[in-house]
């Protein structure tokens, strides 16, 4: 192993001369503790190298060494119900040395003891290429783990295994061009090389989370981009939480890049106990955690965004819909702002380095439903969902600002919702979603004919609704008509009877699509004919007090198995109107 010698030490950043044989990107092993380290400049014979350990007690002299080989993260059985830290070293296996991580440990992301029982799906003679799928094991109840051959492999299989082995063990051996070699369960890759694929394919379906403002009003595509930014306990954490747990993706990776360690300890307290809504088996037999919290050296924070994606696009090269969140960017951001500082890079805006639009876009644009490489035909797709805490809640911050640049779905939370006990706190007037054309038919032919004519109507309520609130403010309610004052009462139910959820009822915590649809749905028959009996004379007093707006506040605990409920509700609002009517005549 080749060396180098430090010749300048700041902070998380080392400079070393005797690195004429080092490449960009390739990690190093710094000082007598041999630290983790990754070079992140090459100028002749000198490396800057970020290190992704506390530095202290560092010294000018102390020597480097070479591996040779990039920063990687290793694939395979084992990282589902899994928690890494932002270099993929496992903290549940690293928690014997103590409550804080030893500077230099070093231990195996991937289990070298644990038995898989591996199960062939091809035979001896047949002949694959990369992303061919050569077997699978059983890793949790509820993932089949699909064993593929790694890119850049191909030939004919002349040998497969059946039975238990390890992640080092081989399970058979491929005639390649270049000879015969063996293949394994687990293979690495480096975590900023995105992985390849036959193509892109546009999203078609939507991740239905439950939350009835993101579903219904800004959705997002299985294979989209969504950024949800907002100040200081407008519960970013809160809304990643309940989208991790009850997104329709078959596989979640959540990254805590730079947050509070409460906020990731609230993760693993609740994930263990939660339970699957499809399959009712616990939820993190489908979820791997990427812990970097802000008492983690802050070069990490840098890795454990592609560390985490890196994950992402294995599973998603399995043909599994996988949801990853990533809270927070800008805490991310900010570990990039730290290291360009000490390389004494010209800043940019806010002091942000100038190449930051370039790094946000390379880590959402790696995103996306694809044709996974193999023989067969087989797709999968990786959602990606960023928090962005911008100082005092500024949108205008770069990070906001980049990642706007790049997403399709902006879920801007709203201080103001919060502490109104609003949830999720989800600004109904500034979010958007450019994704409605991709979802239109998708909903219009699985859930409901006119799911798009009532989100738009629903939309244009509530923008009325502020038009209206301001002329309150200024003259008074008295000078509002009687549709005017209907849609206020109509948006009022919009907001508390249908957006507004609590997460901590099981039966409101979670909503399928069709529910979503019935509830809103009966808010707007009941505005329509509100509508109607008012030009016909009826007092909108009389209205508010019609005993079926009761049924329509209790429409969210109506069980999903039991939507013909829907229809009973429907016709007495209908039959409501119509009593009325004949009262009046």
């Amino acid at each position: 192993m080749e060396k180098g010698v430090i010749v300048k030490v700041s902070g998380p950043l080392v400079q070393a001369e005797g690195m004429r044989s080092s490449r960009m990107y390739d990690v190093v092993r710094v000082g007598e503790g041999k630290l983790v380290g990754e070079i992140i400049r090459m100028e002749g014979d000198i490396a800057s190298i970020q290190v992704y350990e506390e530095t202290e007690g560092l010294k000018v002299g102390d020597p480097v060494f070479q591996t040779g080989y990039p920063l990687v993260v290793e694939l395979g059985p084992g990282l589902l119900q899994n928690i890494f830290d932002g270099i993929q070293r496992p903290l549940s296996k690293l928690e014997a040395s103590g409550d804080f991580i030893l500077r230099g440990l070093e231990m195996p992301p991937l289990d070298r003891d644990k038995k898989w029982k591996f199960t062939p799906c091809v035979k001896k003679g047949d002949n694959l290429v990369a992303g061919d799928i050569v077997g699978d094991v059983q890793e949790t109840p509820l993932l089949l783990h699909r064993i593929m051959l790694p890119p850049g492999t191909e030939g004919e299989i002349t040998d497969i295994r059946e039975g238990l082995f390890t992640v080092e063990e081989p399970v058979g051996s491929i005639r390649t061009a270049a000879g015969e070699k063996p293949f394994f369960m687990m293979h690495k890759w480096p975590v900023r090389q995105r992985r390849p694929f036959k193509r892109k394919l546009p999203p078609d379906q939507p991740l239905v989370t439950g939350q009835r403002i993101i579903d219904t009003l800004f959705p997002v595509m299985k294979g989209g981009t969504a950024c949800i930014p907002g100040p200081f306990g407008s519960g970013k954490t809160v809304v990643l939480h309940q989208v991790a747990k009850w997104a329709d993706a078959q596989v979640v990776v959540y990254i805590g890049c730079g947050e509070r360690g409460n906020e990731m300890a609230d993760v693993l307290i609740e994930f263990p106990e939660l339970k699957d809504p499809s399959s009712g088996r616990p939820l993190m037999e489908r979820t791997v955690l990427i812990a970097n919290t802000s008492n983690m050296p802050v070069a990490a924070r840098e890795a454990s965004i592609y560390t985490g994606i890196t994950l992402g696009e294995y599973f998603r090269d399995m043909g599994y819909s996988v949801a990853l969140m990533a809270d927070s960017t800008s805490r991310w951001a900010e570990a990039l702002r730290e290291i360009s500082g000490r390389m004494e890079e010209m800043p940019g805006e806010e002091g942000y380095p100038a190449y930051l639009g370039t790094s946000v876009a390379s880590f959402y644009e790696r995103a996306g439903k694809v044709s996974c490489l193999g023989q067969k035909e087989n797709s999968g797709s990786l959602s990606v969902i960023g928090a962005v805490s911008p100082p005092g809640g500024d949108l205008t911050d770069p990070v906001v600002q980049m990642t706007l640049r790049v997403v399709k779905v902006f879920w801007g939370l709203d201080e103001k919702l919060a502490y109104q006990r609003h949830f999720p706190a989800i600004n109904w007037l500034s979010s958007y979603s450019l994704y409605e054309e991709n979802i239109k038919n998708f909903l219009e032919q699985e859930i409901g004919a006119d799911f798009v004519k009532n989100r738009k109507e629903t939309l244009s309520i509530l923008e009325k609704e502020s038009e209206l609130n301001e002329i309150v403010r200024l003259v008074g309610m008295e000078t509002l008509s009687a549709q005017d004052r209907l849609v206020l009462e109509t948006a009022r139910s919009i907001r508390e009877d249908f957006l507004h959820q609590s997460a901590f009822d099981e039966r409101d915590a979670y909503t399928t699509l069709k529910k979503q649809y019935r509830m809103l749905n009966s808010i707007l028959i009941f505005h329509r004919l509100a509508s109607r009996a008012i030009e016909k004379g009826a007092s909108v007093e009389d209205i508010l007090e019609m005993p079926v707006r009761e049924a329509i506040v209790k429409a969210r605990y109506i069980s999903p198995e039991k939507l013909g409920e829907f229809d009973s509700l429907d016709s007495g609002i209908s039959a409501s109107f119509t009593e009325k009517q004949n009262k009046q005549e």
